[in-house]
Formats: C-alpha cells, sequence, structure tokens
C-alpha cells in the first residue's frame, strides 16, 4: 500500500487545512519552524515549518505552525534521517555514535543474520535507531557445517567463528549436497521471516563456488529481493562475476562499498554499472568516504594469497586497537589472537570518482567499536560526505548528496519493504525521522585515532518523533527504533 495508514489520513487532512490556509488550527506534538527543509524527494529547497504529530510529517508549511514544543532550527537544513544500508554495528552504544552521525535508521545487508526471527526478537524495545538485516549466507553456511553454532550477527558475534580455529570447514570446505539443503532451507525461512535480501560475503567463506553462490541467488530471485554481495574478490572481475550471476538467475543485485570492492579498477568499474543499468539491470552500489577499510584479521579473507587477492602487503595493515602497521611476525601474531585490522588499499583519486557518480548511495561499512577501537567510518561517514565531500570539496551538490543518503537507498528497498515507503522524504505522512544540521559546520571529527569521536554540527535528530539527540545533546535513555523488515 503506498498511502499512509488510515488512521493517520485524518491528521493529514487536518495539517493540509493549516498548510493551505483554512480555518481549522493543529497543535502539533513539534514544530520545526524557520527550518531550510532540504527533501530530495520532492526537491523541495526552502524555509518551511514543519509540524510532527503522532510520530509522522503532518505538515510543511510557510506560514508558522502551533505546537506543544516549538524548535526554532533556523539557519539549519531540515533533512529526511539518513539511512545507512551497511551497518555491522548493531549495538546500542554502535548505534548512539551513528545518531550522532545523523542516522536514523541502521541496516546490515551485506553480513546479515541467521537465524532471522530471533535477532529480530533480541532488538525489541532496545534500540535507538530503526533497525533490520537479511538473511546472511555466511552466519546461514556457518550453522549448516556447525549445527552448534548459533552465529546470529556475525560481526558482533565474531567471535564464536574465531572460536572454531584458523580454518574453520563453514568458510573453507566446499559444501555436499546435504549442506547445500541446508543453507537453501535456512536462507528460504529466514526471508518468509522477514529478511530484507540476501547478504553474501563471499571473500569471507572462499570455498563457496560459483555454483553455490547461483543457487542462493536463485533464492533471492524467486523471492523478489535483491542479492547484497560482497564479491568474492577485488577488482573489476569479481565484480563481473556477480553481475553476470545476477543476470543469469535474474536476481536484483546491489555491491557493497564499491571504493574497495573496485580499487584501482575505479574508472572501468563505473563504466561497466552505467552499461548494465542503461540495459535495465537492477543494479545499484554504495561507497564510503575513506581510503582504508577494515575487517577481521581472523577471518578467511586473510587466507594465503591475501596479498594477491587485496593486493597490499603487511606493511599495509594497521592493528586497530594500537594503530601499529603490521609485519610478518605481527601478522602471525594477531591472526592467532583474532580483532580488526585498519587495511589502506585505496586511493583517494578512486574514492572521490565513487562520492560523485550519480546514483552511488553513500553507506558507512561501520563495524562495530569495542572497547573505543575501530574504524571511524562507523561514527563519521554522513557528517564528511556533507562536510568535507560537498561544501569544502565541492564534488557534488548538498541536495545531491543528500539524495544518496535518504531517498536513493529507501527506494532500494521500498519495492518489497512497505515501511520504506514512509522513509527517506519530509512528505506529508512520512515517519518523522529527521536530521538537522548546520550546512556549513556540519563536519566528521572521528579519526583513526580516536574513532567513535562524534560528528560535529548536527544538534538535533528524531527517530519517529522523538529525539535521540537535541541541541547536540545525546538522549541515552530514549529506545524509539523500529524494526524493518519485509513482513
Amino acid at each position: 500500500m503506498l498511502t499512509p495508514p488510515k488512521l493517520f489520513v485524518g491528521l493529514i487532512l487536518a495539517a493540509l487545512l493549516v498548510v493551505t490556509g483554512g480555518a481549522q488550527q493543529t497543535e502539533y506534538d513539534l514544530v520545526l519552524a524557520n527550518g531550510r527543509v532540504m527533501d530530495p524527494f520532492t526537491k523541495l529547497d526552502a524555509v518551511r515549518h514543519v509540524g510532527i504529530l503522532a510520530g509522522k510529517i503532518a505538515a510543511v508549511s510557510e506560514k508558522p505552525l502551533a505546537g506543544r514544543d516549538v524548535l526554532d532550527v533556523a539557519g539549519k537544513v531540515v533533512s529526511p534521517g539518513f539511512i545507512d544500508l551497511h551497518a555491522h554495528g548493531q549495538t546500542v552504544g554502535d548505534m548512539q555514535i551513528k545518531a550522532q552521525d545523523g542516522v536514523t535508521t541502521v541496516l546490515d545487508l551485506e553480513a546479515g543474520v541467521y537465524p532471522v526471527a530471533p535477532w529480530y526478537k533480541s532488538m525489541e524495545g532496545k534500540a535507538p535507531l530503526n533497525y533490520g538485516a537479511t538473511v546472511g549466507h555466511i552466519a546461514a553456511r556457518f550453522a549448516a557445517f556447525h549445527p552448534e553454532l548459533i552465529l546470529g550477527h556475525w560481526p558482533v558475534h565474531r567471535a564464536k567463528a574465531a572460536a572454531l580455529g584458523a580454518s574453520p570447514a563453514g568458510a573453507n570446505k566446499v559444501a555436499t549436497d546435504k549442506e547445500m539443503q541446508l543453507m537453501e532451507t535456512a536462507i528460504t525461512q529466514g526471508l518468509a521471516e522477514g529478511g530484507l535480501g540476501v547478504g553474501f560475503g563471499i571473500n569471507y567463506t572462499p570455498a563457496a563456488t560459483p555454483s553455490e553462490i547461483e543457487r542462493i541467488f536463485k533464492i533471492a530471485a524467486e523471492n523478489k529481493v535483491p542479492a547484497f554481495v560482497h564479491t568474492r574478490a577485488f577488482g573489476i572481475a569479481a565484480i563481473r562475476e556477480a553481475i553476470d550471476t545476477a543476470k543469469k538467475t535474474g536476481a536484483s543485485l546491489h555491491v557493497v562499498h564499491i571504493g574497495s570492492s573496485a580499487i584501482s579498477d575505479m574508472p572501468e568499474v563505473l563504466r561497466l554499472l552505467d552499461e548494465q543499468r542503461a540495459t535495465g539491470m537492477d543494479l545499484t552500489t554504495e561507497v564510503y568516504p575513506y581510503t582504508a577499510a577494515s575487517t577481521t584479521l581472523e577471518s578467511a579473507m586473510f587466507d594465503p594469497g591475501w596479498q594477491s587477492n587485496l593486493k597490499i602487503d603487511y606493511g599495509d595493515l594497521a592493528w586497530a586497537a594500537t594503530g601499529e602497521r603490521l609485519t610478518q611476525e605481527t601478522f602471525s601474531r594477531y591472526r592467532k589472537q583474532g580483532g580488526w585490522v585498519i587495511i589502506y588499499m585505496m586511493k583517494d583519486e578512486n574514492v572521490e570518482k565513487a562520492i560523485a557518480h550519480p546514483g552511488i548511495m553513500i553507506a558507512s561499512d561501520g563495524v562495530p567499536f569495542v572497547d573505543g577501537t575501530g574504524h571511524p567510518r562507523g561514527a563519521g561517514t554522513f557528517a564528511r560526505v556533507l562536510g568535507r565531500y560537498s561544501r569544502e570539496k565541492k564534488l557534488l551538490s548538498l541536495m545531491d548528496a543528500l539524495s544518496k543518503m535518504t531517498i536513493l537507498p529507501a527506494q532500494r528497498l521500498e519495492a518489497y519493504v512497505p515501511s520504506m515507503r514512509l522513509k527517506g522524504r519530509l512528505s506529508l505522512g512520512a515517519d518523522a525521522d529527521i536530521t538537522v544540521f548546520d550546512p556549513g559546520l556540519v563536519i566528521d571529527k572521528a579519526t583513526f585515532e580516536a574513532p567513535t569521536t562524534p560528528s560535529f554540527g548536527i544538534p538535533h535528530v528524531l527517530v519517529g518523533g522523538v529525539f535521540v539527540v537535541r541541541a547536540g545533546e545525546l538522549r541515552t535513555e530514549v529506545r524509539p527504533g523500529r524494526p524493518i523488515r519485509t513482513k
């Protein structure tokens, strides 16, 4: 259903009377007054007053509105809340850091989760932001090979997989027919329970053959949901493999973190994506605004041959907890220990090409912060694009930057996720997920040395009409986040 719920229609009609100058006067729960409303969905860019009622946007008016709470946001941009399609930090602490970067919805569409229903159940009433995940091929594969293991959300519970040893079968053993059947059942079940598609980390499961991936892509196609894919390797050849598999099976495809997926092949990869989309293929991608990646050192990505795959060597890795660059000796020691590394593998010019390219979304790939260590992309991605790449470098307009963070992510999902039709926009009846920022000051402050430092210049963030950040202060007690799922 494309229209707002019937229960809210009366509120919209009342609000319309206010907007059009009708006699009826509505008192809103909250009014954001005098802000520069920028809505990439309608292309509105003008000073307006936004009325919020029952967690919804009930008025966008040229005239002042009455409200029980009126907040003057003159000089600030009022935008739809930012939607992060690639957020591994599905914990309260990670979400609170993201809220200060303007994010209102965090989805893990790459790693995903399995089993799906228990994970959603575990999040109920605990989330500051809206949350959701795909059914994850990695977790489903580990379940097929290690029935005793319930991995759930692998990035948060990576220690469970690490406890299996250096070369767990779930990542490194070719599947038999029995294990394939278990995976297919798991993926199908996860989709039936509301998983937002099928998430793949093929580079983390190197024993997953092309035929295995094709069989799982077919399940995505049959269920009319996309495959969200971290490709088998880095560079254009692996991206072509994913595209060819999607075309063969009829699945929609989203290639994650194109900056690191394409690396030095970025110009050719962007041409390839444009060519495929021009033929009508349902193909999208995303980028984060950093030249370093991050993942776990104990993962199969660092099996022998990793230097050729990543096109780097030991000195291009840094141990996240200390910042030290690795050697062959420390690589071996830390790999046995397990933990996060920073991977210096990209060039500014290629990341900038992706950020500026039409249709490419912004997503953080933010990994869970552990004791304050990690990658700054989990805290600063969205403010960094707005401040550094839009305002300072002028690679893209402010409206285009906001589009990549709001309506484009919403539209990627809304064809099969009804709740996303009310997100990523400031239309009447839309969810009041709103980010208010200062366009002249907004900037990221997180660094590799202090990766959890909150962004600056984002004074107010609302989720469902509830402030999670107000006047620059994080409201640590609120939990307005709601599940995003297909059913």
